[in-house]
């Protein structure tokens, strides 16, 4: 894809189960500002209704304010396709960092994501799509990326019935009871901190035994099986993703602001191991 409205894309930078990420030169029009944007264009096709309901959900994204949230540009329809602009973050994510994160500035970053979610869910909003490719990095400190619209375009249908499975982790970011149906919300965000939380300090899974080609066999393997940290963890940061990962929700942390309270607790004493 060579570009959408007056962007013209110059790399493809990312892409995910919803849609692509584009490097773009930020068009005077948006005003004083870096000189480049990231472009996200979705792979899910939109009527204007639709669009609107998307629409609707990144205003409300963007009217939550802070250094810790993606800025929001602007976002659009061409024909049926979606787009949004974002800004660009050149050092990279939890997933991919531009440079190696010692063990303080991985637990950092994922408690400052913690708090941007809980901000989030206090203004009405589940993220939906927390994972380490969606904690951005910058000089500032982390930053979460917008949150998951793919629900508005195709109502009652999970990203885990619609897309392939990319590995264990791709379900196991999504909380069992929204797999079995249940809507999401704070304890699904916090369920998905757990795991990103998981795979910042180690870069592996916590359902080891869960490889399948077959999304319906791995779903299946997903719900009767139980999290399997890392013996390589601390027992203090074990302890924060089993309690994130409780089977039932109202065992969780309450918030994600609780969540990264443990997590402020835990990052001096992490030392500075880089991986």
């Amino acid at each position: 894809m060579d570009g959408i409205a007056d962007y013209g894309f110059l790399r493809e930078v990312g892409r995910g189960p919803q849609g692509r990420v584009y490097l773009a030169r930020r068009p005077e029009r948006l005003g004083p500002g870096d000189e480049w944007v990231a472009v996200k264009v979705l792979d899910a096709t939109a009527a204007e209704e639709a669009f609107e309901a998307v629409a609707a959900e990144l205003q409300c994204f963007a009217a939550v304010d802070g250094e810790d949230l993606v800025a929001l540009h602007e976002a659009g329809l061409v024909g049926t396709r979606v787009y949004y602009v974002l800004a660009h973050h050149p050092m990279g994510s939890l997933e991919h960092p531009a440079h190696p994160l010692n063990r303080q500035a991985r637990l950092e970053a994922v408690s400052r994501a913690a708090r941007a979610a809980h901000r989030l869910h206090e203004a009405g909003i589940v993220h939906r799509a927390i994972k380490p490719a969606n904690v951005l990095l910058a000089g500032t400190g982390a930053v979460l990326a917008e949150p998951g619209v793919a629900h508005l375009l195709q109502p009652g249908i999970t990203t885990t019935g619609t897309h392939p499975l990319g590995g264990s982790t791709t379900l196991e970011l999504t909380d069992p009871a929204v797999v079995r149906g249940a809507a999401a919300g704070r304890a699904s965000d916090i369920w998905a901190l757990g795991v990103t939380l998981h795979l910042a300090l180690t870069g592996t899974g916590l359902f080891p035994s869960m490889m399948s080609a077959d999304p319906m066999v791995a779903v299946r393997m997903y719900l009767r099986s139980t999290p399997e940290p890392d013996p390589d963890l601390g027992a203090a940061e074990r302890a924060v993703v089993l309690r994130a990962l409780q089977p039932d929700p109202a065992a969780r942390y309450r918030t994600a602001a609780e969540l990264a309270d443990a997590l402020d607790q835990l990052a001096p004493a992490a030392g500075g191991h880089v991986h």
